[in-house]
C-alpha cells in the first residue's frame, strides 16, 4: 500500500496593528547595507509594503500569548514603518500584513531571519533591463525610473542602453554564453550585424576581452578627443549627418566619430574658408594641409614683423590680471600649497596673461605681396598659422652689398635659417627626404631578436636627439661644458683655422623622423624658445654685438645653450665601411654621455610605443619582449596568439602609461635602462662596423 506523501501546511496571514510590533532579538541582521532606511520608507510610501513581515507571539512568563509580536524576519521593513509613524505619514495603529509563526514552532526565530536574507536572488542584469526597458515604453521617463528604484539615472542609461545590442547576443548573455562585461562592450555600437560578426570572430579566439571587442567595433572610427574632431568641433559634425558612437560602460573622452568621411571634408572646408581669411591679407600664397612635415620652411627666407601695440583695453585687462596675480600670491605667501579653486583661477589668469602679451605680428604690404603662408591643423585641435616664408624664385636676386647680418634685403637667410621648425605630422613640401616616409618592417625571424631596421633606428634616434637638444638648452651648465670641451679639443688635437675663433655650430637636419616627433613636447619647446629669442634680437650686427655684452650672465648662458643645441647630433646612420661606422658609435657614446649628465628621460618627453612609430615596425618576437618587460609574463600570454596587426594595436594599448622604451631611447641610470654602449652593439652599430 502506497505511502501518503504528508501535506506542507503553510504559517497564517493577518494584518496586526503597527503598535503591536516590536523588532525581535532574534534578527540576524546587524550590519547596514544597500538601500537605506529613509530610501525603503520613501519607496513603502510610494508603493505600499510589497513583502509581509515574519513574526511570531510575545508570551508571557505563564506561556501565554500576549497580543505582542516580535519582528525576526524583515527588521528593515519594520524600522521604515516605524520611520513613517514617526513622520505621521503612518497611523500608529495602521494594520501591517503579516505571516504569524505559530507559538513554540520547531524553526527557530534565527533560522526564519537567516533564511529570508539568504534565500534570495539578486534580479538578473537583463531582466532588469527588460524591466525598464517596458517601464519605459509605459510612459516613465528615465528620472522617474531611477528615481522609483532610488539608482542614479546614470544606471538607468546603462541599462537601457543594452536595447542597442543585438537580440541573438542577448539570447547568448542569458543562456552564460557571455559576461555581463562583455555585453557591455557591444553597447557602443548600434550595428546589431556588426555585433554578431565580431562575436563571431572572438568566440573562436581564447582573447573574448571587452576591450577587444570595443577596440573591434571602433577600428574605423575617429575618437572624439582627435585633433580634427576638436577643430571642427561635434555639433559642426551632427549637424552635417555624422553619427557618434558612446560607451556608458567606459571612459570614452567624448566616444567614437563613425563618419570619417564626413569629418574630414568638414576639416578641409574649414580650413579652406580660414585659408581664404588669411590671403586676403594680402599675402602672395597661402599652402594649405592637414599638417605640414617637420622642417618644412628650411628652404624659405623669412620677412620681419613688427608686433602690434596694446590697444588701451588690452592694457588695462592686463594690468588688472597681473594685479590679481600678485594679490592672490601675497595671500597664499605662507601657505603651502594653493587650495585646488585658487589655483585653477592662478592658472586662467596665467593663461590669459600669456595670450595678450603674445602679439600678433604686422607685415609691410610690398613684403606680404612675395611671400606666403601655411595653414595647418595643430596637435590640439587648433588652426595653426604660420606667416611670412618667401619661396626661393622670389627671393632678390641681387641684394646690396651690406654689413648688415641680415642683408640688405630684410630677409633672416643664415641665422636662424631652418630654426623655426614647424610642429606637423605629415604633408609634402618638394619631396624632401623628411616628406615620404617609407616605413621599413622589420622581418619575422624564427630564432632570436635581430638588429633594429637602419631607417626605423635613425626615426628613434631623430627623437631622441631633438629631446636631447631640449634638455641641452634648457641647461646652460652642461652646455659650455660641452662646448669647451669641444674648443679644448679643436685647440690642442687640430690645427686650428685661419678665422679669430675657428668655432661653430653646424645645424643638423632632421630629415627622416617619425610622424608623432614633430608634435612632440621638446619640438614644441624648441620651437617656443626659438620664437622667444628671435623676438629679442637686434636687426644689425653691430647692434647684435652690443645686446649680447649687455646680457646678464644667466641670459648669456640661456642662449649659449640654446645655439649649440642645433648641433646636437645623437643620430644612428647607416654606414658602408668601417671609419664611418667607428664615427657612429663614437658619437652615440659621447651622446650617451651628454643624455646622462642631464638625465634625459624620453617619457617624460612625452615619447610613447605606437602601432606607427614603432610597434608595426618590429617583428612580433620584438613586441612580445616589450609587453613582457613592461607588463610581465601574463600580458604576453594575452596576446601572444594574435595576427601581427592586432598584436600591435593590443601591445600599443597595454604599453600606454608603461613608461616603457625602447634600448635606442635609454639613458643610463633612468629605472630599468640599460647603457648606450650595449644598446648600439645590440641595434647594429657593431654590426655595421664588422663589415
Amino acid at each position: 500500500m502506497a505511502t501518503a506523501i504528508p501535506k506542507t501546511t503553510l504559517s497564517s496571514s493577518r494584518d496586526i496593528p503597527f503598535n503591536r510590533l516590536v523588532l525581535s532579538q532574534s534578527n540576524v541582521r546587524r550590519v547596514k547595507s544597500g538601500l537605506s532606511i529613509d530610501e525603503l520608507a520613501r519607496d513603502i510610501e510610494r508603493r505600499g509594503l510589497l513583502q509581509s513581515l515574519n513574526v511570531r507571539p510575545v508570551l508571557d512568563g505563564e506561556g501565554a500569548e500576549t497580543g505582542t509580536y516580535e519582528v525576526p524576519a524583515g527588521g528593515r521593513r519594520f524600522r521604515a514603518l516605524a520611520l513613517l509613524v514617526k513622520q505621521k505619514k503612518l497611523a500608529k495603529t495602521a494594520p501591517v500584513p503579516c505571516v504569524v509563526r505559530e507559538a513554540g514552532s520547531a524553526i527557530l526565530a534565527e533560522d526564519d531571519s537567516l533564511a529570508e536574507n539568504v534565500q534570495r536572488l539578486a534580479l538578473h542584469p537583463l531582466d532588469q533591463f527588460r524591466a525598464f526597458r517596458n517601464m519605459l515604453e509605459k510612459g516613465m521617463s528615465e528620472e522617474e525610473i531611477a528615481a522609483a528604484f532610488f539608482v542614479a539615472p546614470t544606471v538607468v542609461k546603462q541599462r537601457l542602453r543594452l536595447m542597442t545590442v543585438s537580440d541573438k547576443l542577448l539570447e547568448i548573455y542569458e543562456q552564460d554564453g557571455m559576461r555581463l562585461e562583455q555585453l557591455m562592450a557591444f553597447s557602443i555600437s548600434d550595428d546589431h550585424a556588426r555585433q554578431e560578426q565580431v562575436w563571431d570572430i572572438v568566440a573562436q579566439s581564447h582573447n573574448r576581452e571587452p576591450y577587444v571587442i570595443r577596440r573591434m567595433l571602433t577600428e574605423k572610427t575617429v575618437r572624439a578627443s582627435d585633433a580634427r574632431a576638436r577643430f571642427v568641433g561635434l555639433e559642426a559634425y551632427i549637424v552635417a549627418g555624422g553619427h557618434v558612437m558612446r560607451d556608458l560602460f567606459e571612459a570614452d573622452d567624448g566616444g567614437w566619430l563613425q563618419d570619417p568621411a564626413i569629418l574630414g571634408r568638414l576639416v578641409m572646408e574649414k580650413l579652406h574658408i580660414a585659408a581664404e581669411d588669411i590671403r586676403a591679407e594680402g599675402w602672395k600664397w597661402v599652402e594649405t594641409s592637414l599638417s605640414f612635415p617637420w622642417g618644412h620652411t628650411r628652404h624659405f627666407a623669412e620677412i620681419d614683423g613688427t608686433e602690434m601695440p596694446l590697444s588701451d583695453e588690452e592694457t588695462a585687462r592686463l594690468e588688472a590680471l597681473r594685479a590679481e596675480q600678485e594679490t592672490i600670491e601675497a595671500e597664499y605667501a605662507q601657505a603651502d600649497e594653493y587650495p585646488d579653486e585658487v589655483d585653477t583661477r592662478l592658472g586662467e589668469i596665467e593663461q590669459a596673461i600669456l595670450a595678450l602679451e603674445e602679439r600678433p605680428l604686422a607685415f609691410d604690404p610690398a613684403d606680404m605681396a612675395r611671400a606666403g603662408t601655411f595653414v595647418s591643423l595643430a596637435s590640439d585641435g587648433t588652426l595653426q598659422v604660420e606667416r611670412g616664408f618667401v619661396l626661393p624664385e622670389d627671393m632678390p636676386t641681387e641684394p646690396e652689398e651690406t654689413n648688415d647680418a641680415n642683408g640688405a634685403d630684410g630677409y633672416d637667410h643664415a641665422a636662424y635659417d631652418g630654426r623655426d621648425e614647424h610642429i606637423a605630422d605629415d604633408g609634402d613640401d618638394g619631396g624632401g627626404e623628411g616628406n615620404s616616409i617609407v616605413p621599413d618592417v622589420e622581418p619575422d625571424e624564427e630564432d632570436g631578436i635581430k638588429p633594429l631596421p637602419d631607417r626605423l633606428l635613425t626615426e628613434l634616434t631623430a627623437w631622441r636627439t631633438l629631446a636631447l637638444r631640449d634638455a641641452f638648452a634648457s641647461n646652460p651648465h652642461i652646455a659650455l661644458t660641452e662646448f669647451l670641451h669641444t674648443l679644448v679639443r679643436d685647440v690642442y688635437w687640430q690645427t686650428p683655422g685661419a678665422d679669430c675663433l675657428e668655432a661653430y655650430v653646424r645645424e643638423i637636419s632632421l630629415p627622416v623622423h617619425s610622424p608623432d616627433m614633430p608634435g612632440s613636447l621638446p619640438a614644441h619647446a624648441l620651437r617656443q624658445r626659438n620664437e622667444g629669442w628671435k623676438h629679442d634680437l637686434p636687426d644689425d650686427e653691430d647692434a647684435l654685438w652690443r645686446w649680447i655684452d649687455g646680457l646678464d650672465d644667466a641670459s648669456r648662458m640661456a642662449l649659449l645653450a640654446h645655439c649649440l643645441s642645433f648641433g646636437i647630433n645623437a643620430l644612428h646612420e647607416s654606414s658602408y665601411g668601417p671609419s664611418l661606422a667607428r664615427s657612429v658609435r663614437e658619437r652615440l657614446v659621447r651622446a650617451d654621455r651628454l643624455a646622462t649628465a642631464l638625465r634625459l628621460d624620453l617619457v617624460e618627453a612625452g615619447w610613447q610605443p605606437t602601432v606607427e612609430n614603432y610597434l608595426g615596425r618590429v617583428t612580433k618576437a620584438r613586441i612580445l619582449q616589450a609587453v613582457r618587460e613592461a607588463r610581465g609574463d601574463e600580458a604576453v600570454e594575452r596576446i601572444a596568439h594574435l595576427k601581427k596587426p592586432d598584436m600591435a594595436r593590443e601591445a600599443e594599448r597595454l604599453l600606454e602609461g608603461s613608461g616603457w622604451l625602447p634600448e635606442a631611447l635609454r639613458t643610463i641610470g633612468g629605472a630599468g635602462q640599460t647603457p648606450v654602449e650595449a644598446v648600439t652593439a645590440g641595434e647594429g652599430v657593431e654590426a655595421i662596423a664588422a663589415e
